[in-house]
């Protein structure tokens, strides 16, 4: 369960498919006129093929995997707003699941997001990430905040690196939702800020076959392992909105980034719209995820 950062983990899937629905699942409520849409130039046609599924349908290949990073905490949050009163600029995520062979949705899917604050702080490893009390980078420290993967050796030995165990017990901007029949989930996080050697990002996690129960999700297997990403228009538009406007933290754009392939959608990048002049009021991103429900995905073989 880590985080090996590096062009490794890049696949050909060429043969696989993925619907993007043509944007129809971004909604202008809230938005009205003068909204930006921001993409990357090479979003649209990364892999595009006409799908004949449906009106207004396009497909693309399957949705890359990456690494799991040294972060992450198995579902246990089952919400929808995920932000526990963290400072920041709001932001609706809306994502779809289908199965990349079929383009059918993929309904009770369990979807894990989680990602940093503001200010590149992760919850449950506030001494270890960037700025975190005590930790690399944090108050009065001087340091520098360290990168998704731990330093030294991988603590697991296996492929990929290791997985850190959470030093506290905060849970924010973490959670888990199941997709309904059309293989939407929507969650309420705020925009994350950066921290150093990765772009802004959310880790993503897809889990089939299992159920829930009081505890939160459990059985079944993890089909897919991703990243959504931001593009770089929209980042330094935040940067000029407090508290990231308050960040000294070197920050990585996403052409540098060592996990984004560039592929556009199929990599993760997702589709943003909001208010240029007052985009502190929030953000709408969504994206669709294609995934091989069949295939096991857990993020530490690559």
């Amino acid at each position: 369960m880590t985080e090996t950062e590096g062009p490794a983990h890049k696949k050909d899937m060429s043969r696989r498919r993925v619907v993007l629905a043509g944007g129809a699942v971004i909604v202008a409520a809230g938005i009205g006129a003068g909204a930006v849409a921001s993409a990357s130039a090479d979003e649209d046609t990364a892999g595009a093929k006409k799908s004949g599924g449906g009106q207004g349908e396009e497909c693309y290949r399957l949705t890359s995997e990456t690494t799991e990073g040294p972060y992450y905490i198995d579902a246990d949050k089952i919400r929808k707003d995920i932000t526990e009163d963290k400072e920041g600029i709001p932001l609706t995520l809306r994502l779809k699941v289908i199965d990349s062979d079929t383009c059918k949705p993929v309904a009770h899917a369990a979807v894990d997001i989680w990602h940093c604050d503001a200010l590149g702080i992760y919850s449950g490893y506030e001494a270890m990430s960037s700025g975190g009390p005590g930790g690399p980078g944090g108050p009065g420290d001087g340091g520098t905040p360290p990168t998704d993967a731990p330093t030294g050796p991988p603590p697991s030995g296996g492929p990929g690196g290791g997985h850190s165990e959470p030093t506290d017990d905060e849970r924010y901007l973490r959670g888990t939702q199941l997709t309904d029949k059309h293989g939407y989930v929507e969650f309420k996080t705020i925009f994350p800020g950066w921290y150093q050697g990765r772009c802004v990002h959310i880790h993503t996690k897809v889990h089939v076959g299992g159920k829930m129960t009081d505890a939160g999700y459990e059985g079944g297997h993890t089909c897919h392992t991703g990243q959504f990403f931001f593009a770089e228009s929209a980042v330094l538009d935040s940067a000029k909105i407090e508290p990231y406007s308050t960040s000294t933290t070197t920050r990585t754009a996403l052409t540098e980034d060592t996990i984004y392939d560039r592929s556009g959608v199929t990599g993760g990048l997702l589709k943003l719209s909001y208010r240029k002049r007052h985009m502190a009021r929030g953000v709408i991103g969504s994206i669709t995820m294609g995934v091989d429900p069949d295939e096991t995905h857990d993020g530490t073989d690559l």
